[in-house]
């Protein structure tokens, strides 16, 4: 089967010959591409989550956005043209309701699309984003789901793939000694594609898994799995969900886990997971252990603490920021706004072979000089697969001791280990 890359770079090669134009464009200079042609400022959308369930996902993933484009705009902007404001649309956790967001950014000329944030939500608009022959770039998506998708090579993310994060959290399970263990996970493509690569890695380093479940993250109870738990008796629970999973936490410290025992994600990575569990009783989640996509880079913290001073969560800020840099980069080399142009340079950009930068503005001055490029993100480096996928990336162990929310480390995983 030809990879996503290919299959991009026929349907660009295409569009430039034949001057089609996408859903809502005004033909001219816009070649194939979703939005306006060379000469103008580029028009970055985002999808993220304003509402729902995943919503305190949205402000890093839209401050990020917009602190990485004033970078570019403090660097001239791209194609010397600085960027306006992000267009902005609400993926609200309802695939309906996200896609018709995606239309409106696609009917707006939009030349890339950030998001969406959750995978779910990306498989329910791709095919309109991507369908348009616009760039679409998640900082947040690990689905394995989304590594196979058709979307004429127009789909990356920064984030890792589940089956990255799998390994990083088993690991981490036998590191602490624990020999048997129990897997809980939501019954959605993020749930099962975590758990799948979760249970290859443990079982492939002896350690037994005893029990499987899944659950309907939409239950108001989780007696179910909890008593399928309990009756095997675990050394380790590893807890793969979003915010429900405070509810499963919960109920399962009722029925004598100890929070030494469980391992979450990054669905649940957040210094107020202690009061969502037991409002009263916050430490209730000492011991707790997660893993999580994460960068060890204190100066981009810092960078984006100014930028931003109150904002409290910084989950998938770097990717996102890495999502709006590469694009720009891209574009820079391909010296076009239009998606069908630069979307065969979103790969070369961050590719081991080009010189190291780490920045919009060293980054664009070496494609000046006439040099390759290999962008180093903030979030570690990225190196996309012919499915627009990263090949490597950088994980936060996080944990809930007495002294609170606290980061143990950073582990690095790619797939070439």
């Amino acid at each position: 089967m030809a990879s996503k890359k290919v299959l991009g770079l026929t349907a660009a090669t295409a569009a430039l010959v034949l001057g089609l134009t996408a859903c809502g464009g005004d033909g001219g200079d816009n070649g194939g591409g979703g939005g306006g042609g060379d000469g103008d400022a580029f028009q970055f959308g985002i999808l993220y989550p304003q509402t729902g369930s995943l919503a305190f996902l949205g402000p890093p993933q839209i401050t990020a956005a917009e602190y990485a484009i004033e970078e570019i705009n403090g660097a001239g902007g791209i194609l010397g043209t600085e960027l306006p404001a992000i267009v902005e649309g609400d993926e609200a956790g309802d695939a309906a309701q996200a896609n018709e967001a995606a239309n409106a950014l696609v009917s707006d000329g939009v030349h890339a699309v950030i998001g969406a944030a959750a995978s779910g939500m990306t498989q329910a608009t791709y095919d309109t984003i991507t369908g348009s022959n616009i760039v679409q770039c998640s900082g947040s998506n690990t689905s394995p789901e989304l590594t196979n998708i058709e979307d004429g090579g127009y789909y990356f993310r920064t984030a890792p793939s589940d089956l990255l994060s799998g390994p990083v959290m088993a690991r981490k399970i036998i590191q602490d000694g624990h020999q048997s263990v129990a897997i809980v996970a939501r019954a959605d493509d993020y749930g099962s594609g975590y758990a799948g690569g979760l249970q290859e890695e443990l079982e492939a380093e002896g350690v037994e898994v005893v029990v499987s479940e899944t659950y309907d993250p939409d239950s108001t109870t989780f007696d179910s799995v909890v008593n399928a738990v309990g009756s095997e008796e675990p050394d380790a629970i590893a807890l793969i969900s979003f915010e429900e999973g405070a509810q499963v936490i919960a109920q399962l410290l009722e029925n004598d886990v100890s929070g030494d025992q469980l391992y979450i994600t990054d669905g649940l990575n957040s210094p107020e997971l202690g009061d969502s569990v037991d409002e009263s009783n916050p430490e209730i989640v000492n011991g707790i252990t997660g893993v999580a996509p994460g960068a060890d880079n204190p100066e981009f913290n810092d960078g984006l603490g100014s930028f931003a001073p109150d904002l409290e969560v910084y989950q998938f800020a770097p990717q996102v920021f890495d999502c709006v840099t590469v694009i720009a980069l891209a574009a820079e080399a391909a010296g076009s706004v239009d998606p069908a142009e630069y979307v065969s340079e979103m790969a070369g950009v961050s590719a081991p072979e080009g010189t190291e930068c780490g920045s919009f503005a060293e980054c664009r001055d070496l494609l000046a000089d006439g040099e390759e490029i290999n962008y180093q993100g903030v979030s570690g480096n990225i190196d996309f697969d012919d499915n627009g996928d990263p090949t490597s990336a950088t994980f936060q162990i996080f944990h809930f001791g007495d002294d609170g929310y606290e980061t143990l480390g950073f582990e690095e995983y790619s797939v070439n280990e």
